[in-house]
């Protein structure tokens, strides 16, 4: 049951993460008018996939912590 949590906390944030990059990602995909600028795709959709991830197993953990013992 723990594990299956943690594992759906962690999708979740996954899921959170690509939504927040989701934001106006046409506005700083076409920057300047230019040309496309591909950095969006492989520099930050990485990072704010794993960085969602991260940020929601880290409070799952401390929420696990702070939670009494029964």
């Amino acid at each position: 049951m723990q594990a299956a949590g943690g594992c759906l906390v962690g999708a979740l944030g996954a899921g959170a993460g690509l939504a927040l990059w989701a934001v106006d990602v046409r506005g700083r995909f076409w920057r300047f008018e230019q040309a496309p600028d591909w950095r969006v795709l492989y520099a930050e959709l990485p990072l704010a996939v794993l960085g969602g991830t991260a940020l929601a197993l880290g409070l799952w953990a401390l929420v696990r912590r702070l939670r009494p013992r029964r």
